[in-house]
This record gives C-alpha cells, structure tokens and sequence, in this order.
C-alpha cells in the first residue's frame, strides 16, 4: 500500500556498493525537510515505537515526527525531502527510515536528528521497507525487486538481484540476455521483478511480502528465501503472528489468510469487503486489528478466525498503525489519528 499511496540455489549478483562518504558532495546540495505546523496532519505512510515510551511516524516531505504521548508531535531534523515509507528502530536510539529515490536515513539520538545513508535518485525507484537484525546487519527492500544489504550499520549498501523471485519463463530469457548483451540485461533486471512490500522479522525467520501472491521466508537473513506454494495470486502488505502462534497475511481487496501450520496451509478469512487492507495491530488486550483503505477497520477477538467491521466515519485511507497506551494510533492521508475501537 505504501507504493501505491507513493505513487499514487540463489544467484545473488552485486550491482553497486554505495558509500556515506560518497555521498558527501550530493548531500550537501539537498534541501532539508520544512518545518512545518501541519506535519503531523499531512501524509504519513507509517508509524513505529521507539522502545515503550515514544513513536516515530514518517511521510511526504521528509517529515519524520516524534511523539511521547500520541497526541504531541516533535518534527525532526531530516536532511531530505523524499518521501519516506517505511521506518525502524532496532532500540531507542538506533533507527533508519526509508523512502522515495532509494532514500536510506539513519538516527543514532532516538531520531532527533537524521543522517543520509543512500540517495538514489538516479533509480527512480522508492524502497518500501527496513529491517535490522542487530546494529550492523541490515535489509531494505522496494520497488522492482529492490534488494540493499548492509553489514556495517548502514555506512554502505550493497544492491542484490535475488534471481529465485523470477518467473520461470524469464529465467532462460535473462540468462541468455546476460550472455549477449551485459548493457541490456542490467536494464531488463532493473524492472523485471515484482515489488517487494515489506520484510517481518519472527523469530528466526525472515519473512518477504510482496506483489502478484510473493510470500517467502529466509532462515539466513535473507541470502537464499523459499517461496510459499501460491495460494492468491494479489498483493500481500502485512503479516503477523498471532498470540496463539498462528500466522496472518493482508492484502488487496480484503483478503485475509491465516496459517495454523507455520505456513503449510492457509484458510481464507471472511471479511466483508474488497477494500486493500494496509497493516495488522495487535492490542494488549489480544485484539487484532486490520487497518485498510476507505477507513475500513477490520477487529478479531479470537485469534483472526473471524473479524468484524468498525469503519471509521471519515472514511480515510489507514496506512498503518500501532498500538500505544492503550489507543490504537494510525497513520493517513491527513496525519495521525486516534482510531474509534468498540468496547471489548
């Protein structure tokens, strides 16, 4: 969803490797994100805490707002103005946005102040995800397949093409393209996988959403990934393990699958309605909420078997979502929101 609401065996082939000092001179001629007094009522494309005290929610305009009550909002210091889609922090002072032009910040104050880690504009392509797994190693993913891997907490990226998510017919195609024409091949590659949404970090395992039914798992950080059987061919935006171990998927027009078998086997979910479905929230009370398009929001009380509709009345997209102090808190097209939820 962020990408649209944006846009309106493994053969691993290293395509650059980018550099923060590199970035010097390009960095000093980018305008910093403005001030402003509407931040927090403009787009946000996501929303994340920072430890148990404080959340971070980020958007167009390189805004990146802080908060330690949800309602309060701090704009911080962003030395861009790409949009930014998706945002992480690894504890409360370590954390890294992503964005528009394959934008890679990094905050080492609990995000006060922001760092540019990979500028691309060149690319034309926005990365949707981040996630590291300790302060050196990390992932970010986007558009077209959009793989960049860090082992030094950022200070460079390497850029991946994970060949295992082509389609069967292209991998002869790409295979002969690269033996006859290096410059063509490296244009075709560039576009020719499907988007990668989002990466879910559970337990040991690494798991990757993405367009046309992509749904994969990695036990190695992402290096080699296994595919799940197909089981719907749309988008996926969201998973989440449940409380009781079990695993939900969310995605284009209100589809729900849910997992009792680590994955083995899904179920389809009812859910009432077509509306793509953004994000999954859990309380702390064991709810689940599934925050979607057109102020549809979607709540379990039994582990995801079933869901019931609470549509918000103002009928804003739901972006993504978290649950604080005992509020559920989203972000939209027109900022941050406190969500109306029904009495348990």
């Amino acid at each position: 969803m962020r990408l649209l609401v944006a846009f309106a065996v493994i053969s691993i082939i290293s395509l650059s490797s980018v550099r923060a000092a590199d970035l010097a001179v390009t960095s000093a001629t980018l305008a910093p994100a403005t001030e402003s007094a509407l931040a927090s009522k403009s787009l946000l494309l996501d929303i994340s805490p920072i430890g148990q005290n404080k959340l971070v929610a980020v958007g167009q305009h390189g805004h990146i707002l802080l908060s330690n009550d949800g309602e309060n909002w701090q704009q911080a210091n962003v030395p861009v103005q790409a949009t930014l889609t998706s945002v992480y922090f690894l504890n409360d002072q370590l954390g890294w946005a992503v964005g528009h032009d394959a934008t890679i910040l990094h905050s080492q104050d609990g995000g006060l102040n922001w760092q540019v880690q990979q500028y691309l504009p060149e690319l034309e392509k926005p990365l949707l995800d981040i996630y590291f797994k300790n302060a050196q190693q990390g992932l970010a993913v986007g558009a077209y397949g959009q793989v960049f891997r860090s082992n030094d907490g950022g200070t460079t990226w390497q850029s991946e093409f994970h060949q295992e998510f082509l389609l069967a017919d292209d991998v002869d195609y790409i295979k002969e393209l690269k033996a006859e024409d290096e410059e063509a091949y490296l244009d075709e590659i560039a576009f020719i996988l499907p988007h990668f949404n989002g990466l879910v970090q559970d337990g040991r395992t690494l798991f990757l959403l993405g367009e046309t039914g992509l749904l994969a798992k990695s036990n190695d950080f992402g290096l080699t990934w296994q595919q799940f059987d197909g089981f719907y061919q749309g988008s996926f935006f969201s998973l989440a393990r449940t409380q009781s171990g079990n695993i939900l998927v969310a995605g284009l027009r209100g589809h729900v699958f849910r997992s009792i078998k680590n994955g083995q086997q899904w179920q389809e979910i009812a859910t009432n309605t077509t509306a793509l479905l953004n994000d999954i929230v859990f309380s702390d009370d064991e709810r689940i909420f599934v925050l979607g398009n057109n102020g549809m929001l979607l709540v379990s009380s039994d582990d995801g078997e079933s869901f019931s509709q609470r549509p918000q009345q103002d009928g804003k997209t739901l972006i993504a979502g978290v649950w604080f102090k005992g509020r559920l808190l989203a972000v939209s097209d027109v900022g941050i929101k406190v969500l109306n939820l029904p009495s348990n």
